[in-house]
């Protein structure tokens, strides 16, 4: 039966995967119809190989044996990263993401906020989450050589030019010592004049 070879080729490259790694129907095209690979991926669902996400993404799930705790969920940014990798487009994060992400605050935004320079769209992860992909034309914000200094960059702009603490900055400039001076050099020309002096001042 077509769709159980389906089945059995999509299961063994499944499990030769690394764990943690995200899959999509489009992944499997070659292993049977749409129908086919649809099947398949919601019977590995249902025996516990996969875990489905979202519409249309799965996860081959990361286990934690060192605590026990069960199934490592794949974070925000691996599902955000695994649907530009499969999309051939550039991401960044914004807003109130980019400061979770320095640490600059604890708060997790419910919708997570990404540019890009692909199509627009929304995915929807479990109740009232998602990851929200904004188009931009700004194609300043994927020429940073370093994606830390492209991350703090937008975060002192979602802070705004006269609202920057000097805790936050002390956060941010430890971030800033595991960036080359080349990369910083070159970076430091892409960012507005307000964040460049912030920067830069010692």
């Amino acid at each position: 039966m077509a769709s159980q070879s389906t089945y059995n080729d999509i299961k063994n490259q499944v499990e030769s995967s690394d764990r943690g790694t995200l899959f999509f129907p489009d992944t499997f095209a070659s292993m049977g119809s749409s129908d086919a690979v649809r099947s398949a991926l919601v019977r590995l669902c249902e025996n516990g190989i996969l875990i489905r996400v979202a519409q249309g993404i799965y996860y081959y799930p990361k286990i934690d044996t060192k605590w026990g705790s069960g199934v490592i969920p794949p974070s925000i940014e691996e599902i955000a990263e695994g649907i530009a990798r499969r999309d051939k487009v550039r991401i960044a994060p914004t807003g109130a993401f980019a400061l979770y992400q320095l640490g600059l605050t604890t708060q997790i935004p419910a919708n997570v906020v990404f540019i890009t320079d692909g199509s627009p769209r929304r995915i929807t992860i479990g109740k009232g989450k998602g990851i929200l992909f904004k188009h931009t034309s700004e194609m300043r914000t994927f020429a940073y050589q370093s994606q830390l200094i492209a991350l703090i960059v937008t975060a002192l702009r979602e802070i705004g030019e006269n609202n920057v603490t000097k805790s936050q900055l002390d956060i941010v400039k430890q971030h800033l010592e595991k960036v080359s001076e080349q990369e910083f050099a070159h970076d430091i020309q892409l960012a507005p004049i307000w964040v460049r002096k912030t920067l830069t001042e010692k």
